[in-house]
């Protein structure tokens, strides 16, 4: 699932060859603590709203928002107005909330385990699998940065393909259509907020 349009990249972004480690790293531990948290809530009572809203107090404490947003945005970032920059990021945060929860599922019984690891550079590649009620199960690969000091969840992939890169290409894709235009993307990208409740 893609916020706007449907491109998708099939090559992960980190290097190939690195050696895959057993699960003990901090990056595994913090990807453990955090998926917990997210199947808790998915698992857990309560309306879809306040699932939601928990879901988002989650991952605004462990997902670094603003640098994947800035990354999807591109160059474009550097020609929108502050203001403009204001409101990308604000719809944004909405819409990864619903990126990620639909990775997961919105119904009980989602179950989530971790498997390996894998070092690139400062980022590190945590292997997990999502298995959903009458789904298959499916890989989610959690993309986890250190260069801040602190765990936090960069990337997300799912079928080899990279959230952020596939994200980054339909918003290229969206203002080459619109004239570059960065206020029509931020009412799309409201549009679709919209529909996501």
């Amino acid at each position: 699932m893609t916020m706007i349009g449907t491109a998708a990249l099939g090559t992960p972004p980190w290097p190939a060859g690195q050696a895959w480690a057993r699960s003990g790293s901090q990056a595994v531990t913090f990807v453990e603590s955090t998926s917990a948290q997210l199947v808790a809530v998915v698992n857990g009572d309560g309306s879809p709203e306040e699932k939601r809203r928990r879901q988002q107090q989650v991952i605004e404490a462990t997902v670094d928002v603003d640098d994947i947003a800035r990354f999807c945005l591109g160059r474009f970032w550097r020609i929108a107005t502050p203001d403009q920059q204001t409101q990308y990021l604000a719809v944004f945060h909405d819409l990864l909330v619903s990126e990620i929860a639909g990775h997961l599922g919105e119904y009980k019984g989602v179950r989530l385990t971790t498997g390996l690891a894998r070092t690139s550079a400062d980022t590190e590649i945590v292997i997990t699998t999502v298995v959903r009620p009458n789904n298959p199960a499916t890989q989610v690969d959690w993309a986890v940065s250190r260069s801040s000091g602190n765990p936090r969840i960069v990337d997300l992939l799912a079928g080899g393909t990279s959230m952020r890169l596939t994200q980054s290409a339909d918003f290229t894709a969206y203002l080459a259509r619109h004239q570059y235009n960065i206020h029509e993307l931020v009412e799309a990208m409201r549009h679709q907020a919209s529909q996501n409740g």
